[in-house]
């Protein structure tokens, strides 16, 4: 082995392993310091205690964040999940003009028009509406913005199932909504799980929409309540930080090992070779 490529095997192991603790180290700190008595923003071996676990649970929006998470998340999710199907389906069996140059517009202006150049028309329109401080107007809006790209993903598995599955279904009397339940959407299954995972991660991780559509703490999700937990002082409160971070990784953990254990992520459309 020549000099050279000795070199370039250790800078590329270098790479790996910078990388890989870029990574690894937040992990380790948010398995260690929900339970250290004494937590703070470095990495070191914890004094272990549950005192944290008792503040945390002792918050009296810690709980109720989580839950308003997962409302929030579900309604999204089943709002975002259903109308990509129906409209993928539509796209992909309607031969209409300017489908595809329709199909890209929308993708593009969902990516174009979001975030802060978004916020100030969509707050005036659910003010219009009486929908601020509303937990259904807000998982509402989250769909909204989920909706062009999960189109776009879940037309692709659409498109891959064959029509002659549907023209047999046809032939033996079923009706449009049964050839679409009874045989494409089972055979897209992996990409509407794709969908699910995709859209239920955006809408857990999402904070600007929720911080400025719901004002009541009581109603706020996990992601706005962990950006404002301070302690008396208004210094951040790392009793609660890390036990808080902790629960709120779990149901995205738990969303991945099932997704994982039923599809191994092998996505694919249409029908095995």
């Amino acid at each position: 082995m020549t000099p050279r490529r000795v070199v370039r095997r250790i800078a590329a192991s270098a790479l790996i392993a910078v990388v890989l603790a870029f990574f690894a180290v937040p992990m380790l700190w948010l398995a260690g310091a929900p339970f250290d008595a004494r937590p703070g923003l470095g990495l070191r071996w914890p004094d272990w205690t549950l005192a944290n676990v008792r503040a945390t649970l002792a918050h009296p929006y810690a709980l109720t964040s989580l839950a308003n998470s997962v409302l929030l998340c579900l309604v999204a999710c089943a709002v975002t999940t259903s109308s990509a199907a129906l409209a993928a389906y539509a796209l992909s069996r309607v031969r209409l003009p300017g489908r595809d140059a329709l199909l890209y517009l929308l993708l593009l202006l969902s990516s174009v028009v979001t975030g802060t150049a978004a916020m100030v028309p969509i707050f005036v329109l659910m003010l219009q509406l009486g929908l601020i401080d509303s937990r259904l107007g807000t998982a509402l809006v989250l769909a909204g913005g989920l909706l062009p790209a999960a189109i776009f993903i879940l037309k692709d598995f659409v498109d891959a199932v064959p029509r002659s599955y549907e023209e047999s279904a046809r032939v033996f009397g079923a009706s449009a909504g049964q050839v679409l339940g009874h045989v494409v959407l089972p055979v897209a299954r992996p990409g509407i799980a794709m969908v699910l995972v995709w859209s239920f991660v955006n809408a857990w991780g999402n904070f600007l929409l929720p911080f400025l559509l719901l004002r009541d703490v009581g109603r706020q999700p996990a992601a706005v309540l962990l950006r404002t937990l301070q302690d008396e002082g208004g210094s951040v409160n790392l009793a609660v930080i890390p036990v808080f971070s902790l629960l709120y990784s779990i149901p995205v953990v738990v969303l991945y090992v099932l997704v994982d254990k039923r599809y191994g992520f092998r996505f694919h459309g249409g029908i095995k070779s």
